[in-house]
């Protein structure tokens, strides 16, 4: 019983590291229009979005992402087309768009958009990853 305390101990520092190495970070820059993906601690996609356009803010803060919704429709804005949402805080989520051309410059309700290919990737590593392993960080 005391070896296998010991080993327990002997191993927890291994397995706190590999705990943060898990870790998804999504660190947008609304003055840039551009969205970091580091998992692992290493950048893995640099992608172009859109955030708050004028008179629609992204709310800035670290926040974890709360839950996913593949084929999301918003039932605020027309029934918009949300394929792929990350939502993060309240109704704002980072999601897919199809107005491509406006990406890399504020086009959104408040939302940060992606190209569709994107938006499926990062929803797919916010998967694997967990919800709680998972940061979004907006900043200006």
């Amino acid at each position: 019983m005391l070896l296998v305390g010991a080993l327990a101990l002997a191993l927890m520092p291994f397995s706190q590291a590999s705990a943060l190495a898990a870790k998804l970070i999504a660190d947008i820059d609304l003055s840039n229009q551009t969205m970091v993906v580091k998992q692992n601690g290493v950048v893995k996609y640099r992608w172009p979005v859109s955030t708050g356009r004028k008179g629609y803010s992204t709310p800035t803060g670290s926040y974890s992402a709360k839950w996913l919704s593949r084929y999301h429709r918003s039932r605020k804005y027309n029934n918009a087309w949300m394929h792929y949402a990350v939502f993060y805080h309240g109704g704002y989520a980072i999601h897919a768009t199809r107005d491509t051309k406006r990406l890399g410059r504020p086009a959104s309700h408040g939302c940060v958009r992606l190209a569709p290919e994107h938006a499926a990737k990062f929803y797919s590593m916010v998967e694997r990853t967990g919800k709680r392993n998972t940061r979004i960080v907006v900043k200006h």
